[in-house]
């Protein structure tokens, strides 16, 4: 869709921002509304009245909303209460995070009643324009370029000081056209996050149709008519007759878990050497090898030797929780070598003649849920010791049949990888349109007035 442009623009004094209608005004932020600093933790109250209050920090202020499920107390003198208490319409921002999102702030509504706020969090209070137009503009495209070129930036995160934010160059419609332009931008952007949400639930759904495809793939096989027997095993239910029920220890050739105690602490780590394999390698659906970590390889050999991790091992979690199942499996990768588990992570080198590696991990992790139930200790994390995960049930076709499996599984992911690849590149555009279109019309580069009324008249 085209939108239409302002009969009339004029330069808006400000290089980057460009053109803006003729009747618009552009002013520093410091002319619409003040920024008020907060105040730092841990500060000497000895010899004050104190009282205790709700303390806003950093992680309270995301991007676009607040995470209040976790708000801090703290005390501080009665008389500063005043000073730095939040105020409904405060525009609340962090002075630093992720690069890309420094000025996404939100709306503060006096949610909690009195609040302060930490000094690393800014309340940008208005006066001159309306608190919805204040945090449209500083989440538009337009400001996070204004903060980007203007903040201090280490690594991947980067901070912006509320003498720079004062300066940020404001657009300033006339009261009612403001109006006009949110309530567009609120019509439009509704529209685009529903989009998104259909998108976001469709790769919900292929992420179970690909845990469903992988589950019925390595407990039933590939062909439906092959007659069925009983497993013995309640999770597994029937498995095809010519499948050999059996516990994991008796396909399996060596085992090992990690060094508990001083064996393998933070100190012994090192830029290089041998891999250490942790419990966040080990995924429900592979390894991952984003998260590494060594140890010097002589400190291996005269200490920790014998907890090696080759190609082809099957690595098991022996700690878990609800969002990482205890029991998940993956398989070591080929360049894994040198290699050893941490504690809590086992080592499984299979007798590959009779158990393929990746069809076990594959069971392994299918059944994670139901052999935590029936195996495992603990309340918050649950735990499976090494002895006790030797004795899990797999059902195994013949070596060849388990390799057709794992082929055909893996094809099918594809597939179903591909699906959900598109629907990200379709979010991806969509957040691209929804940007593009606060900033076009935050900043005059089309005119929403003449849309407005049509739907006002449409729906009349």
């Amino acid at each position: 869709m085209s939108f239409p442009r302002y009969p009339e623009y004029k330069d808006s004094g400000v290089e980057w921002l460009g053109k803006v209608p003729k009747h618009w005004q552009v002013k520093p932020l410091k002319f619409v509304a003040s920024v008020q600093t907060g105040i730092a933790k841990g500060k000497d109250n000895a010899g004050k009245d104190t009282i205790e209050v709700p303390y806003l920090r950093v992680a309270n202020v995301q991007d676009g909303y607040l995470a209040l499920d976790n708000v801090s107390r703290i005390e501080i003198p009665e008389e500063l209460l005043g000073r730095y208490s939040l105020q409904a319409g405060d525009v609340l921002m962090n002075e630093g995070g992720d690069f890309d999102k420094l000025g996404r702030g939100h709306i503060w509504n006096g949610e909690i009643e009195p609040c302060i706020h930490q000094n690393h969090v800014f309340a940008v209070r208005p006066s001159k324009v309306s608190s919805h137009w204040l945090n449209t503009i500083t989440g538009s495209g337009y400001a996070q370029f204004y903060f980007m070129t203007r903040a201090k930036q280490s690594t991947n995160l980067a901070s912006i000081s509320s003498t720079n934010i004062m300066e940020l160059p404001v657009v300033v419609p006339p009261e009612d056209e403001q109006r006009t332009i949110l309530q567009f931008l609120s019509t439009e952007t509704t529209k685009i996050d529903d989009l998104m949400a259909e998108q976001e639930k469709l790769i919900a759904l292929l992420k179970e149709k690909r845990q469903a495809v992988i589950a019925h793939a390595v407990t039933k096989g590939l062909d439906p008519t092959v007659p069925m027997k009983d497993s013995g095993v309640e999770w597994l239910g029937e498995v095809p007759a010519h499948w050999t029920v059996i516990s994991l220890g008796r396909v399996t050739q060596e085992k090992c878990d990690g060094p508990f105690g001083s064996g393998l602490k933070s100190e012994h780590y090192t830029e290089s050497g041998v891999r250490v394999i942790r419990l966040q390698n080990i995924r429900q659906d592979g390894f991952d090898g984003s998260d590494e970590a060594f140890i010097d390889a002589e400190y291996y050999q005269s200490t920790l030797a014998g907890r090696d991790v080759v190609a082809g091992d099957v690595l098991i979690a022996g700690l878990g929780d609800e969002r990482n199942t205890v029991g998940r499996a993956c398989v070591a990768p080929e360049d894994i070598a040198p290699a050893m588990v941490k504690a809590d992570c086992f080592r499984f080198r299979l007798f590959t003649e009779t158990a393929v590696p990746t069809f076990v991990a594959r069971q392994l992790s299918v059944s994670s849920s139901a052999d935590a139930g029936a195996f495992a200790t603990g309340t918050t994390r649950s735990r499976i010791p090494l002895t006790v995960m030797a004795t899990r049930k797999v059902s195994l076709p013949p070596a060849k049949e388990q390799q057709e499996i794992v082929s055909w599984i893996e094809q099918e992911m594809v597939k179903l990888d591909a699906l959900c690849a598109e629907c990200e590149q379709a979010i991806d555009l969509l957040k691209e349109r929804r940007t593009a279109l606060i900033s076009a019309a935050v900043t005059g580069q089309i005119d929403v007035r003449g849309l407005i009324k049509d739907e006002q008249e449409q729906a009349a």
